[in-house]
């Protein structure tokens, strides 16, 4: 679990082809220092294993599934990417919670200035709008962001210059394709296929109320 709080930007030192898919090569200043072997690193809000470390480039292992789906696929030697370690239990939540796991990978259609903050407008499929409300949480690129407004084919996220400065925000631009994390709760409330009123008829039945 994350909390899609960024902890730092780092670096893309190698994507090396592999049998099974793609080894991925992140230079990092800080989260490199206590990683362990099968520790989970949320890389742009894509949670990946830690298969090697050498000095301060940690290595994963991107399976065709994860390539398919994110903006991994995408990434080339000296980008920029999100990291965040995983969430400690005894740790303050600062965001939300995440799971890494990236539902799809959205378009920024569009980029707005709002006196200091920067408001980014992207893409929202069809399958994943109940996901998605006005003040609910999102996680995108692995930052965790409030969601200001919900349309029928987007939503819209504002940042704040700190967010922007320490993300890899500060580099988007129109068009580019993001990671998109829906909030969690959201999705076991959307499968939760009963209804209040069938419960209040339950109980009824067994002389609860």
């Amino acid at each position: 679990m994350f909390t899609g709080i960024v902890e730092e930007i780092g670096v893309v030192k190698g994507v090396n082809k592999t049998g099974s898919g793609v080894l991925l090569k992140i230079g990092s200043e800080k989260v490199y220092s206590d990683a362990k072997i099968g520790d989970s690193i949320c890389v742009n809000g894509s949670c990946l294993s830690v298969v090697e470390i050498r000095g301060n480039i940690l290595s994963f292992d991107v399976i065709p599934e994860t390539l398919k789906r994110t903006t991994v696929t995408h990434l080339k030697i000296n980008d920029s990417v999100n990291l965040e370690r995983s969430m400690k239990a005894d740790s303050r939540i600062g965001g939300h919670f995440l799971t890494g796991h990236v539902d799809y990978k959205g378009t920024i259609i569009d980029i707005s200035r709002k006196q200091e903050s920067v408001g980014f407008k992207i893409s929202l499929p069809k399958e994943y709008a109940d996901f998605v409300v006005e003040k609910g949480s999102a996680g995108v690129d692995g930052v965790s962001l409030t969601v200001l407004g919900v349309a029928k084919e987007d939503f819209t996220v504002y940042l704040i210059p700190h967010t922007l400065k320490n993300t890899t925000f500060c580099a988007k631009k129109k068009g580019d394709f993001i990671n998109v994390e829906t909030d969690i709760i959201g999705k076991y409330v959307a499968r939760d296929k009963v209804k209040a009123s069938d419960f209040k008829d339950i109980l009824k039945e067994y002389d609860y109320i």
